[in-house]
This record gives structure tokens, C-alpha cells and sequence, in this order.
């Protein structure tokens, strides 16, 4: 059985993302999407809001799970028996960064992969920042994340508004 982890802010948890979650969940028993918990950064959405709303984002995948964490990737997945990570590339200086984290990771830990897997070619321009920059211009980000996203955005920045 082949345990996978999708590590990342997600802040907010795009289409783009979840086009990867789906695509890896048809091709391992089990994947984990890992919400990082990086404390000298504030983000955007609360690491716990981001877990629930990549939970709500993936009702519909059974073999997906997702958790939070602050520490090492690395670490989490010898305690969760994970041997593979999944990370999504839109283009040539993506594949280049994540290329030599896999190499670092894999010297750290030589029983731990990762799969690199290509974005869909209408997500290569999506990103969580880019998302988070309509947002802060008033623009609806609907064709970009799912309902669930969608609808707390709008709730957030209706509350901020105010």
C-alpha cells in the first residue's frame, strides 16, 4: 500500500491544487494533503480554516485525508508511514526549485520519493497569491477555487468590509 503526502500552505486551496489532489488520489492507496503551519508567517486563512476547507473541497475522495503540521514534511510521514510526496509544477522554475527539495528531502530521508506531477495547462497560471490578489482588488474568485472556497471568501471579506 503506497501512502502519499501533498504538502502545502494552501492558502487559499485553489482548483489548481485541487486538480493535483484528484489526479494523485486515481494513482496511490492513500494521499495526505498536509497543511503547513509556519509560525513566523501570518497567512491569509488560518491553517485550521484551510484543513476544513480542503476537507469540504474533497468530500467526494475517499482515499484522501488531510492534516495539519509545523514541523519537517519529513518527519511527519516516518511517523504516518508515508514514502511519497506529491508536488504539482506549473513550469521550468517550479520543476527546478521542487527538484532540489526532493534531493534535500531524499538525503535527509533515502526511503522518500517525490512525484513531481505537471499542472493541467489551464491551472499553469493559478496560484493561492494570485487568488488572494483578486481578492484584495474586489474581483469574484469563483472560476478559480472551489464553492466551499468561494463562498469564505466572501463571507471573510464581506466581514472585513464591515
Amino acid at each position: 500500500m503506497t501512502k502519499a503526502v501533498f504538502p502545502g500552505s494552501f492558502d487559499p486551496v485553489t482548483n489548481g491544487h485541487l486538480d493535483i489532489i484528484k489526479r494523485a488520489s486515481r494513482l496511490f492507496d492513500e494521499l495526505v494533503v498536509v497543511v503547513g503551519n509556519n509560525s513566523k508567517k501570518s497567512g491569509w486563512i488560518n491553517p485550521t480554516e484551510r484543513v476544513a476547507l480542503i476537507e469540504q473541497s474533497t468530500t467526494d475522495l475517499k482515499n484522501v485525508s488531510v492534516q495539519l503540521t509545523d514541523g519537517l514534511i519529513i518527519d511527519l510521514m516516518t511517523a504516518i508511514g508515508a514514502n511519497v510526496i506529491v508536488r504539482g509544477v506549473r513550469n521550468t522554475g517550479d520543476f527546478d526549485a521542487e527538484k532540489s527539495l526532493a534531493t534535500f528531502n531524499h538525503q535527509l530521508n533515502p526511503s522518500i520519493d517525490t512525484f513531481l506531477m505537471p499542472t493541467s495547462p489551464r491551472f499553469e497560471s493559478l496560484s493561492s497569491s494570485r487568488v488572494r490578489e483578486l481578492c484584495h482588488f474586489g474581483k469574484p474568485v469563483d472560476d478559480y477555487v472551489s464553492k466551499p472556497v468561494a463562498d469564505f471568501i466572501k463571507e471573510k471579506w464581506e466581514l472585513n468590509e464591515k
